[in-house]
């Protein structure tokens, strides 16, 4: 059982390391609404689609002002070497690894028995107070859907056809056309 930091609270501020070897302190990103999507470990299925649907869509959470984060306890190499294979170049890759799993205690999704962060959606506001906290079943991929409307109605941000916007296709690094309910797939190029 999670037990998540609860909503109004605000987010304890961090420096984790990026897989470009950039420190990330949260402070420092006030301003901005955070998404931080925990995930227990990297090469790992559910975890590369969950991060591949977020990085589908990094265009979208800049025009919701919504820097996304995805975090586990991998180290900073594990975390380079495998949003480099991903193909990943635009998603921040955090390694809270040293103190091992310290962010994620913080804010309640570290799994003491399994030494791993829960699957988990942490949403700060601008003052990075959450607004929304939620954990997944390990086996199961965040809706990234529920998060995208719950920023769009919090930003009062008018996006038109976003449910098009959203679930559109696009190329992954082979040059396949990949929709999103294919997100498992490798290395999705949202430039395009």
């Amino acid at each position: 059982m999670l037990d998540l930091i609860q909503m109004g609270y605000e987010g304890p501020d961090f420096c984790l390391k990026d897989q470009f070897g950039t420190y990330v302190t949260l402070s420092s990103l006030k301003g901005r609404n955070i998404l931080l999507s925990f995930h227990p470990l990297a090469w790992t299925e559910v975890c590369q689609a969950q991060v591949n649907s977020i990085d589908a869509h990094i265009k979208l959470f800049e025009r919701l002002n919504t820097l996304p984060f995805a975090l586990s306890v991998d180290s900073f190499a594990a975390k380079k070497a495998w949003s480099d294979a991903l193909g990943i170049k635009k998603l921040q890759f955090l390694s809270d690894f040293w103190p091992h799993g310290d962010v994620a205690r913080q804010y309640g999704v570290f799994v003491e028995k399994e030494g791993f962060s829960a699957r988990a959606n942490i949403i700060l506001n601008e003052k990075h107070e959450v607004i929304f906290a939620k954990g997944y079943e390990l086996g199961e991929v965040p809706n990234l859907r529920e998060i995208i409307f719950l920023l769009k109605d919090y930003t009062q941000t008018e996006i038109p056809n976003l449910d098009m916007e959203i679930q559109r296709c696009l190329k992954d690094a082979m040059g396949r056309t990949v929709c999103m309910k294919d997100s498992r797939s490798k290395g999705i190029d949202a430039t395009n």
